[in-house]
């Protein structure tokens, strides 16, 4: 069996909900072994939380410099191979970037930089490092979401009519009315953000899914932002109408303030065939739907699944898969690329895809305060 990949994680400490869920994943197929962190700023809570995780203190650095030049200093065969980069996102480019300039492999949270000119300037240093860089849109890794995928490629839906994808979360409903709350949120600081809230935190959650089980990209767009209050200069609600490859159109629906909803991510996608819907707080049902027959119900774990499906599938049918799995499937074929093993393609969100999220980010901006027009995707 191969070795374990040593990997590093920055940011994530504390009781940070996506370090947990990085954790977890990393350790989920026994892959991967953290020997290295900067979970915290401050050097005493970082090590403090490394004890309490029960990771060895010896390789917990003051701050993320510190970390590149004394794993630079150490031989090949012990330095960090992965670094999981978790931290807000206005850091995500900076420490991405020196990471690949000095020959780390990168899994990267979302979106993978605060500007699109960034994401670019980060697509051709990782093209000189020749190194495997993901990014978590963790969606991606559930199983039924790959068994649509391979189904639309295999032409299951014959040609595509129209997409609906919505991402609704109501998390930031009691803050957004609260002028000193709202200004004490990272999310809604546009210096530590990027330029959108919503559509650059859920949206491209929306957009990233839409081009990865169609396999279509998407060509131009016209956004309507909801800010709530003259001071807040970030989005919390969003729709976007997208006009796609093959005259395909629909609509991605994003939202911070829909009052009670939790964690809703859903998509349906309609061809000339079929239908096919998924939702992301019900992920082990993947619905058929069709003209004069009853809707079919693809579930996890059974043989009719595909076999990138199966390969992200842990329990026997009937038993939950979630999102701890879903990021597992991710750092799991993020270590066979590392290995140079054979994977699929859909196996995890590649630098493209970021570069692909910042585009639609920053077209979603200048469409809303161009007067909600019409603008093209690279």
């Amino acid at each position: 069996m191969p070795k374990k990949l040593r990997l590093g994680v920055l940011g994530g400490g504390g009781d940070s909900l996506i370090g947990v869920l990085h954790r977890v994943a990393a350790h989920m197929y026994d892959s991967y072994e953290i020997v290295g962190a900067v979970f915290n700023p401050d050097l005493n809570h970082n090590l403090a939380f490394a004890e309490q995780i029960g990771i060895s203190t010896d390789r917990i650095y003051p701050d993320f410099d510190t970390l590149i030049e004394k794993e630079m200093q150490l031989p090949e065969s012990q330095r960090i191979q992965v670094v999981s980069v978790l931290t807000p996102n206005f850091l995500h480019f900076p420490m991405a970037k020196k990471l690949l300039e000095n020959g780390f492999n990168v899994i990267c949270e979302k979106p993978m930089t605060t500007t699109y000119e960034e994401a670019k300037i980060l697509r051709d240093t990782h093209k000189k490092a020749g190194t495997v860089f993901a990014v978590t849109h963790t969606y991606t890794g559930y199983p039924m979401v790959r068994q649509m995928r391979e189904m639309i490629k295999a032409g299951e839906l014959g040609r595509i009519h129209k997409v609906d994808a919505r991402y609704y979360q109501g998390w930031i409903n009691p803050i957004i009315h609260d002028k000193e709350q709202r200004g004490k949120v990272w999310r809604l600081d546009p210096k530590k953000a990027g330029i959108s809230s919503c559509m650059g935190d859920i949206g491209v959650h929306a957009f990233n899914m839409i081009e990865f089980t169609t396999g279509l990209r998407i060509k131009s767009l016209l956004c309507d932002f909801n800010y709530l209050y003259d001071d807040n200069v970030m989005d919390v609600d969003g729709t976007v109408l997208v006009r796609m490859d093959k005259h395909v159109k629909g609509v991605i629906r994003a939202s911070q303030v829909a009052t009670g909803e939790e964690n809703g991510l859903a998509i349906t996608i309609y061809g000339e065939k079929a239908g096919f819907r998924w939702e992301q707080e019900r992920p082990n049902f993947l619905y058929k739907l069709a003209d004069g027959v009853p809707v079919q119900l693809y579930k996890p774990g059974h043989p009719y699944n595909s076999k990138l499906s199966l390969d992200g599938t842990k329990l026997p049918p009937g038993h939950p898969e979630g999102i701890f799995d879903a990021m597992g499937n991710i750092y799991r074929g993020v270590a066979r690329a590392i290995r140079k093993e054979a994977y699929n393609d859909g196996e995890f969100p590649t630098i493209t895809d970021g570069v692909r999220g910042l585009n639609f980010i920053e077209a979603t901006v200048a469409s809303h305060k161009g007067g909600n027009v019409w603008v093209n995707l690279d």
